[in-house]
């Protein structure tokens, strides 16, 4: 007698607790997003990739797994890269899920001390730039007054033997106090607001300046509100969305009362994180059309100065150069080509390819500190790219991937100069030099 058979429907499995979220039912488990994952392809689990993390987000959403600490830590190895996405033929939104998922499993966390000391001190100082300056400008002196993070400062954080790592430039005891209104020498062609940051105004104040400069140099009036503050991208990131929601709140009320045509920013996690304003703040009755909208303004220092097409003159630059996509700018943003079209416009610059040039290098916000174990390789993989290249320069538009990069090319007492784009740009226009800027 032949054996009837059937295929299995939705009706033969128990229905969710709640109704289940359809992003979940996006993710077809195709599988074209394991070769862009870099934890996957680094551990080789399938609980470390990202249909892997979905289908464990899923079941805790239907209540068929609890939030064990192994469960969760499949997440915690997420690095939130977003690679999956540019990857994702189904448009599965990842991120959103992430980060939510985070952000309903941090308050019930039983973390160990380490753990739960790194993230309380890097996410009380990285969100303050007063906090922060005190503490960096204290790190650098107990560093022997050179510009670096203590070795033994980051084995505290991370449980492991570290070597220092370099910071930037001295940081500022104090961030820099703006002007509210910058107004360029000649005819005003567009007016923004920027973003002066937390991290970038105190250890990146040179990559601030250097942005203005390039605005400014182009026609372009800058505002900068008083009463802005951190993005929130650091706490969005890492479950503690309560806190990302009331700082969104604060900069949607600073930036709002600027009549401008955009948002500037120059750090890829807090343009990410802006743009999607909108969707954190979607079920807040009174700040939802408002997020939406200071979503649409906000936009990435290279796609600013992309939208003007005709820029300043830039002097001859010959130098070899190399670019690594930051993680948020590339997959978070959709912004590629804009930073590489500038670049290509300097005259005697040779812009070279990087292989995996949007793999993340390991740094993902604090990530390098609270998984220092995938973080660390990671950055090895990225800076044999790197030097294969035979470039002079590295530049990227993230303070993260900066300062890891660095570190690692510190390591090895590398030749090679890592900048930020705009510094790039900015040096070939002439740097200060060329274009001042006000006390």
């Amino acid at each position: 007698m032949a054996r009837v058979t059937r295929r299995l429907t939705a009706m033969d499995f128990p229905p969710p607790s709640e109704p289940l979220d359809a992003r979940f039912l996006s993710c077809i488990h195709c599988g074209l997003c394991l070769s862009a994952c870099p934890t996957f392809t680094l551990l080789g689990t399938e609980a470390d990739s990202p249909r892997g993390r979905i289908y464990l987000m899923r079941a805790m959403a239907e209540g068929r797994l609890q939030p064990s600490e192994t469960v969760l830590s499949h997440l915690d190895s997420c690095l939130g890269c977003r690679a999956c996405e540019t990857a994702c033929p189904s448009g599965v939104r990842y991120g959103e899920l992430l980060e939510e998922t985070r952000s309903a499993t941090e308050p019930t966390r039983q973390r160990p001390w380490r753990g739960k000391l790194t993230r309380a001190m890097l996410l009380a100082t990285l969100t303050n730039p007063e906090r922060l300056a005190v503490a960096m400008g204290g790190a650098s002196l107990l560093g022997g007054g050179d510009p670096q993070m203590p070795g033994f400062l980051i084995g505290l954080m991370t449980g492991r033997p570290s070597a220092a790592m370099p910071l930037p430039e001295r940081p500022r005891f104090t961030p820099r106090a703006w002007p509210a209104v910058m107004k360029p020498q000649g005819p005003t062609r567009a007016r923004v607001a920027f973003l002066t940051g937390c991290v970038m105004s105190v250890l990146y104040s040179r990559t601030n300046d250097a942005t203005v400069r390039c605005l400014l140099r182009n026609g372009v009036e800058v505002h900068v509100p008083s009463s802005q503050g951190c993005c929130g991208a650091f706490h969005a990131h890492n479950g503690e969305a309560r806190a990302a929601r009331d700082m969104a709140r604060r900069n949607i009320d600073a930036f709002e009362r600027a009549d401008v045509d955009a948002i500037v920013v120059n750090s890829a996690g807090c343009g990410s994180t802006m743009k999607e304003y909108g969707h954190l703040l979607k079920d807040d009755s009174r700040y939802a059309d408002p997020a939406r909208a200071f979503s649409a303004k906000v936009k990435d220092i290279t796609e600013t100065l992309a939208d003007l097409g005709d820029l300043a003159p830039f002097e001859p630059t010959p130098r070899r150069v190399t670019y690594h996509d930051a993680c948020h700018l590339a997959h978070g943003q959709g912004v590629r080509a804009q930073p590489r079209a500038l670049l290509s416009r300097i005259p005697g610059l040779e812009l070279l390819p990087l292989t995996e040039s949007d793999w993340c290098c390991g740094s993902a916000g604090i990530y390098n500190f609270t998984q220092p174990e995938i973080a660390e390789p990671l950055l090895e993989r990225k800076l044999a790219h790197i030097e294969a290249t035979g470039a002079e320069w590295v530049v990227t538009g993230n303070p993260g991937c900066f300062m890891w990069i660095a570190t690692g090319l510190a390591a090895k007492q590398s030749p090679i100069r890592i900048l930020h784009t705009v510094e790039a740009l900015d040096e070939a226009w002439g740097g200060e030099a060329t274009c001042p800027l006000p006390d």
